[in-house]
């Protein structure tokens, strides 16, 4: 009977979820609903799903509105029903235009005008899909108007948008916030009513005893829509079917694809091999996967036609017919890759192909596929408000002021302390709190379908220009829509640019090609880099957890390295089970605790779940699980299906059997929770190593060719560290680092010899505009010959001028930087209007007596600071105090368990939470010889050991040692004083006139 229901997905403005409003449904004993959310159909297809639980028949459709004032509601009639309602919401979301108050002659969809659009607009003739909406308070307008006539047209909107009181107090809130507007200020007509309400169909009988005809119009609405997906295990793949023009064809190309290639890959290929491969091709065939790997190798070939590096990773990664097609540079037959975990005949859903490009290519490898396929579209997530976020917001509505808002979202409040109106600010967060906010992109999700997209989901049309469709990744899986993940890194645009580096630097150099990474797996300079955890810059291996995690494991070669890439992931690492994964790994006598059962199941990992086919492996080898079941368990354990029935029935089966099967209770219980610990975060295996091939790609350039290597991290935007952090490693590579030249640099960094010369781009307020100019005119005109010809050539406002030679920018004319100020103050305004024309006759210009001004070194580093964001020298240099003690983090072994001394330049830091919901922190160090250590900031000492950003500390704490990799246990802290810049001091202050700063 409703024919007008809103969930949350009518974004700030809905208040439940379409699971909830089947329930109020339900529990209203009505047994049809329509789900029209406002310019908006993310909800629709788990409405279909979910109303067969409730036993409830589905309708959906969309209400149009410009802002809150409603045009017409759409109903599908059926599925091609709601491609046309999905196709003309889109067409105006995505010119944002506003709609037309009549709507257009859609083939296949009723057309709902509600009774004050009617009488506003005065609409007297209507189609036969078109009708009349009453709601129940406009019942009583009805028989005093000319409508009352039209029988046969008039139907029931009664608009469902609440339960109770407090959602409608939410709908306010969520009006307000999404109008950006106080409270107070919130106009009724910008609101839904409090009477938008769901009563019992009794009562909904009783309301209309007086309108039988709008019973019976209603009625035939709702029995004349049908519309239906399939969903779960009985649904099939909604991607492109075909590649070609048949399935023939399709599996032919494939086939011929994989035996063109397959002596590339293997020189002399095994019995192993081809039956491998041959039973893969079978396999994917049977399933009817044969056109996913296709599209996947035509955009992989795009990429390599255009020399875009790119990394094939995921699930499809354990795949011979992957790797032998080259999606992947992984080698399944190398690594015993679990062939059920990339494919088995239980499963419904392809292979995951994750393609990582650069961050740089990325982008025009997404247009390519727009315009190689039909019907593609970008896949949506949703941003729900956050719990601060609720709080800021609600704040803003409130009207708080800005001290109260931020001071109430940090949680840095006595409960006891606030005020009414702050206590109802934080009491109407937690209903906001998970709502959703807006519509974004996936990071990654592009959709390749057979049949247009509007048939699934309207669509809207972010910044980027690519159409997107309303509804996230698990609905989309729900219904057979499987998503081409095309992701953008930095890492690989670092390997690009620092072979481009080298060959400009080095041309005569002899590199190695980066895609040979059996060569680079080999060298034992590359794995001793690995093993002593010195791989900064290098992609997945840099941060200090990876390099700490490398030297527990003694990690010296490629197969150690795909363990730890996976054993580094949160659900490993919190289970427990990394600790125990690191004893076996160093201890072989330790391996012999193994559980037997899981010994057999995983010898290469010591009996211990590392990978997601572990998991796979040990339900269906230790519980006897399908592999089907395994893999709803694997993927139920990422929480996203957890409360879906079918993964509670798979819960129960495992229970069940291994009780069946003998196990004690203490065995099965403890197998499941590591399954359950880490399940949903593990990497597949082939996943991992292609993290591994990059990283090992990465650590050969660092390797051989650090300087390169080091300039193309910190010109992609570094990675895990700052930008100083790189600075510095570079430095101990052998580099010389020199701040921006007018003469040489460029927007990036750029490498001559063995010099880095840091590029215009890392200064922070020197405008884009300027540095083009600069670059031009350099490039058309060559070199600047002084600091005249410079203001001669290059149009620049004093500001950008000043930031140019306080950087000292102009050091090659050898003229001090406070003389050079001056110079430019008087010969820029000497000149006074200035035009981009050349000039004819260059100016003669005077040269001004300026005196002679003192200048200290550290002046440049305090200049770097503020300009930079980092002085190119260590903060060692700059402090005040002379260190009351030399111990450096390789004296940490000599004081094991016992208090000491050392300084550290702060790195990186986080904070994180106990189990108990207690902070401590994370901190990683520099020594004074620039070396790393690292630090642990317990709960109990959090107060003594505040951090407070960049600068040197004083650690006093406890060396503690964890499987041979030292960390400080840190009990006290205390950030040293630097000394000050002299131009912001009182110059009679003797003690800053006296100083000398001696280092260069």
């Amino acid at each position: 009977m409703y024919l007008n229901c809103h969930s949350y997905y009518s974004l700030n403005y809905g208040t439940v979820s379409e699971t909830q409003l089947l329930e109020l449904a339900k529990g209203n004993n009505i047994s049809s609903i329509a789900l029209t959310d406002i310019n908006n159909t993310s909800a629709c297809l788990n409405f279909i799903r979910e109303s067969k639980i409730y036993g409830i028949k589905p309708i959906v459709g969309i209400d149009f509105r410009n802002g809150n004032e409603q045009q017409f509601v759409g109903l599908a009639i059926n599925n091609e029903g709601f491609r046309e309602l999905n196709a003309y919401l889109s067409e105006h979301l995505h010119n944002d235009t506003k709609l037309k108050p009549l709507a257009p002659d859609f083939q296949n969809a009723y057309i709902i005008y509600p009774f004050e659009k009617i009488l506003q607009n005065e609409i007297v003739s209507f189609k036969e899909h078109e009708f009349i909406g009453v709601s129940f308070r406009e019942l009583r307008k009805l028989p005093f108007s000319r409508y009352r006539e039209y029988t046969d047209r008039l139907v029931l909107l009664q608009p469902v948008t609440f339960r109770n009181k407090r959602d409608f107090n939410v709908h306010r809130l969520l009006r307000a916030i999404g109008l950006n507007t106080i409270l107070s200020k919130l106009e009724q007509c910008d609101e839904g009513s409090p009477d938008d309400r769901m009563l019992p169909k009794g009562s909904v009988l009783d309301v209309l005893k007086d309108f039988p005809n709008i019973i019976e119009n209603t009625k035939r609405i709702i029995d004349s829509t049908h519309i239906d997906f399939v969903f779960g295990n009985q649904r099939e793949s909604q991607n492109q079917k075909l590649y070609l023009g048949s399935k023939e064809q399709d599996f032919d190309r494939l086939s011929q694809l994989c035996y063109d290639g397959l002596e590339k890959r293997y020189p002399n290929p095994s019995d192993e091999v081809r039956e491998r491969l041959k039973r893969e091709l079978e396999t994917i065939n049977e399933l009817g996967f044969v056109s996913y790997f296709l599209i996947n190798h035509d955009i992989v070939s795009y990429a390599k036609s255009k020399d875009y590096p790119f990394v094939g990773r995921g699930s499809g990664a354990n795949s011979i017919v992957a790797y032998i097609i080259g999606i992947t540079e992984v080698d399944p037959i190398e690594l015993d890759l679990y062939f059920e975990r990339f494919i088995n005949p239980f499963r419904a859903s392809p292979p995951d192909f994750d393609i990582d490009f650069s961050w740089k290519e990325r982008d025009d490898v997404t247009k390519y596929i727009f315009k190689r396929f039909n019907n593609v579209a970008l896949l949506a997530t949703y941003n729900t408000f956050k719990y601060r976020a609720a709080v800021r917001e609600v704040g803003k509505v409130f009207g708080l002021p800005k001290e109260e808002i931020d001071k109430l979202s940090s949680g840095n409040y006595n409960l006891s302390q606030l005020d009414n109106m702050a206590r109802l600010v934080l009491k109407y967060s937690t209903w906001v709190h998970g709502l959703p906010n807006y519509i974004s992109v996936h990071s990654a999700g592009i959709l390749i379908l057979e049949r247009p997209v509007h048939f699934y989901s309207a669509t809207n049309l972010p910044p980027k220009g690519f159409p997107t469709v309303q509804f996230d990744m698990i609905i989309a899986e729900d219904v057979g829509i499987f998503k081409f993940d095309i992701l953008g890194q930095r890492g690989l645009a670092k390997i690009k640019d620092a072979i481009e580096l080298i060959r400009s630097n080095q041309p005569g150099s002899d590199i190695i090609d980066i895609a040979k990474v059996e060569v680079f797996k080999k060298d034992s300079k590359i794995n001793s880099l690995l093993e002593k955890g010195r791989a900064i810059g290098a992609y997945y291996v840099e941060s200090p957890a990876m390099r700490g995690l490398l030297k527990k494991l003694r990690t010296h070669d490629y197969l150690g390295l795909v363990a730890a890439s996976s054993v580094i992931r949160p659900g490993v690492s919190s289970s427990g089970m990394k600790d125990e994964y690191i004893k076996r790994e160093r201890d072989p006598e330790r391996r012999k605790q193994a559980n037997p059962h899981l010994w057999k199941i995983m010898p290469e990992t010591h009996g211990i779940m590392v990978y997601q086919e572990d998991v796979m492996k040990v339900a269906h080898y230790f519980a006897g699980l399908d592999l089907g079941e395994a893999d709803v368990l694997r993927r139920g354990m990422s929480g996203k299906f957890r409360s879906r029935e079918e993964f509670t029935a798979v819960e129960q089966k495992y229970f069940n059997n291994c009780r069946e099967r003998g196990y004690d209770e203490e065995l099965i219980n403890e197998v499941w929770e590591q399954i359950k610990s880490f399940a949903g975060y593990a990497f597949a295996k082939g996943h991992s190593a292609s993290y591994a091939v990059e990283s090992y790609q990465s650590l050969y350039l660092k390797c051989y060719f650090p300087i390169e290597f080091m300039a193309a991290v910190l010109n992609n935007g570094g990675g895990f560290y700052d930008a100083e952090l790189y600075i510095h490693e570079a430095r101990k590579c052998g580099a010389i680092i020199h701040p921006p030249c007018i003469n040489t640099s460029d927007h990036p960094n750029i490498v001559i010899g063995r010099t880095i010369y840091l590029g215009f781009g890392y200064l922070r307020n020197l405008e884009k505009l300027v540095v083009r100019r600069v670059l031009t005119e350099r490039q058309l005109n060559g070199k600047f010959r002084s600091f005249d010809d410079f203001i001669d050539r290059v149009t620049i406002s004093m500001e950008q001028l000043t930031i140019l030679i306080r950087i000292d920018a102009f050091r090659f004319t050898g003229i001090p930087k406070k003389e050079l100020l001056w110079q430019g103050m008087f010969k820029s305004r000497s000149n006074g209007l200035r035009t981009p024309q050349q000039l004819l006759f260059k100016p003669k210009h005077r040269n001004f007596k300026v005196p002679t001004l003192n200048h200290r070194k550290i002046e440049d580093f305090y200049d770097q600071m503020e300009l930079l964001g980092f002085p190119l020298c260590s903060y060692f240099d700059l402090m005040t105090e002379i260190p009351k003690s030399n111990l450096l983090a390789r004296d940490m072994p000599d004081h094991k368990d016992r208090p000491i001394l050392i300084y550290g330049s702060m790195v990186h830091t986080r904070l994180n939470t106990t189990s108990k919901g207690e902070r401590m922190r994370f901190t990683t160090m520099l020594d004074m010889e620039g070396e790393f250590f690292d630090c642990v900031h317990f709960p109990q000492s959090m107060e003594r050991t505040q951090i407070i950003g960049k600068g040197v500390y004083a650690c006093y704490g406890k060396p503690t040692e964890e499987f041979g990799h030292f960390t400080l246990e840190v009990i006290a802290i205390k950030k040293q004083p630097l000394r000050p810049d002299p131009r912001h001091v009182n110059e009679s202050n003797k003690i800053i006139n006296d100083f000398t700063f001696n280092r260069d």
